[in-house]
């Protein structure tokens, strides 16, 4: 069977971002109060889904990111800190 093109398939950048918009949309449809305690906790479990999507589009991105930053050895790769940064500038 044919496998489907890979412009179908949703970029984990593309899946957070709509996941982060929906999410935000949610939240403000939350935040102005007139839903029903059924409706609020069913837009709560589709929010812990969406936050849980962007979890992973964000872990995802991370991975990459250590895989470009030292393919050898990903671990290695660490946050940046800006106070390192500054100290370097001052020698």
């Amino acid at each position: 069977m044919a496998k489907k093109p890979a412009a179908a398939e949703t970029s984990p950048v593309a899946d957070f971002e709509q996941s982060l918009d929906a999410l935000e949309q949610l939240v403000e449809k939350m935040e102005q109060g007139d839903m029903s305690l059924e409706d609020s906790l069913a837009a709560y479990e589709r929010g812990v889904g969406l936050y849980r999507r962007c979890q992973v589009a964000l872990e995802q991105a991370e991975l990459r990111v250590r895989l470009l930053t030292d393919p050898q050895d990903p671990a290695s790769a660490r946050p940046f800190d800006a106070s390192d940064s500054a100290r370097s500038d001052d020698a």
